[in-house]
Order: structure tokens, then sequence, then C-alpha cells
């Protein structure tokens, strides 16, 4: 704290208002030494002062403890800054909706795959169509989630494509375990006839096997891949 320049600045604002020691030491009731005190820095006006002479010259405490008003680029500043850290606030919240409403959908989405494949029989396409519709909204949650982590578009589809060849791959392996392994039709088949060949043969096909069930329905089934 420079008592030189606050000083200085006193003087200023007293004679900016055309006004005397004497006139000044009056109206505050104080004696022209403290005012001459003040003006040369030797002196400081107390706490109590110091609002009275703020109220009088229309200044703020922290301008006369600076000796010298607030500049326009100042005030500038100030209102940038706090525009910058209203809209960096608004942002935040924003984020932290946008990664509640991910998380939410993709909980939802994984209950809606889960759920399908457990509830509805393989040979049932209603699970496998939930499933697809659970992906979906995962994949929505996805996209939600990632633009709170990523500016930039190409980053979020990526994200998302990553996820959904992801789910593919995991959907055509447990497809394929459960033909193998456990002898049940495939849930993600794209296409479904009867042999031409054998009339007691179901063809399933997926983008990577074909899966065959023989006599289906009777106590000779057998489900393997081709």
């Amino acid at each position: 704290m420079d008592q030189i320049k606050i000083g200085s600045f006193l003087k200023e604002l007293r004679k900016e208002k055309d006004l005397t020691q004497e006139t000044l030491a009056e109206r505050l009731g104080v004696s022209n030494r403290t005012i001459s005190r003040w003006e040369t820095g030797s002196n400081m006006p107390d706490i109590g002062m110091l609002v009275e002479l703020a109220e009088f010259y229309s200044v703020s405490i922290p301008e006369i403890i600076n000796g010298e008003r607030k500049s326009e680029s100042m005030d500038q500043e100030t209102k940038e800054t706090a525009v910058a850290m209203a809209e960096f606030s608004h942002n935040e919240v924003k984020k932290g909706k946008k990664k509640v409403v991910g998380g939410l959908l993709i909980a939802f989405g994984v209950f809606i795959i889960v759920s399908a494949l457990a509830m509805f029989p393989s040979e049932s396409s209603w699970g496998g169509n939930y499933a697809i519709l659970g992906s979906i909204i995962l994949l929505v949650g996805v996209f939600f989630l990632t633009k709170s982590l990523f500016v930039k578009m190409r980053f979020r589809l990526l994200s998302v494509l990553g996820c959904a060849v992801l789910l593919f791959g995991l959907f055509s392996l447990t497809d394929y375990m459960a033909v193998k392994y456990s002898h049940q039709v495939p849930r993600f088949s794209y296409e479904t006839f009867y042999s031409s060949e054998n009339p007691d043969q179901l063809v399933y096909k997926t983008l990577f096997f074909t899966a065959v069930r023989e006599n289906p329905g009777t106590e000779n089934e057998r489900v393997y891949i081709r």
C-alpha cells in the first residue's frame, strides 16, 4: 500500500470538488493538519473515515487504497472475466446433465439387452429385436456421454462406432457359442429358410456362419454349424 500515492489521489479528489483543505476539514469534522497529513501520505484515514471519504468523493474504498480510479479497461476485463466464469459454470452444468442422461441411457440399454436375451427363447425373433433396440439406446447414451468428454464430433462418432462394433462382435460370438456348445438356434440370423435338398432342415444364415436345425420340434432335433 503506497501512502504517498493514496495521499496524491485524495488531494486530486479534493481539487476536483474545488475545495480547500480548510473547507474539507470543516465538512468532515477534522483539523486542517489531519487533511494535510492524509494528502502528503504521512498518515492514513481510519476505516470509518475511509467510508466517509468514499461516499463524499463517490469512489470505492478499494480505489482509495489503490490510489487511483478503476480504468475502463479494468472494468471491461472484470466484466469479461465474470461472463467467462458464468459461461464456464453453465457449460459444466450442461456437461453434468449430459453425463447423467448418457449414464441412464446406457444402463437402460444394457437392462433391455440382458432382459431380452434372458426372457425370450433363442427361437423367438423378439429376443434379437429387443436386444438390437437396447443396443441403439445404449449407443445413444454413449453419444451423450462422449459429448461431455470430447469437443470434436469426429471423436464422439468414433466412440459410438467403436461401441457398435464391440456389441456386434459380442452378439456374434455369443450366437456362435450358443449354437456350437448349447445347440441353440442363432438369435441374430438375417435369413431363415427350409433346405430345398432336405425339407427337414431349417437353415439359419448369419454374417459369419450358417446353422442348421434338423428335425425341428421333434425328439431327434439337432442344431449344428455347417
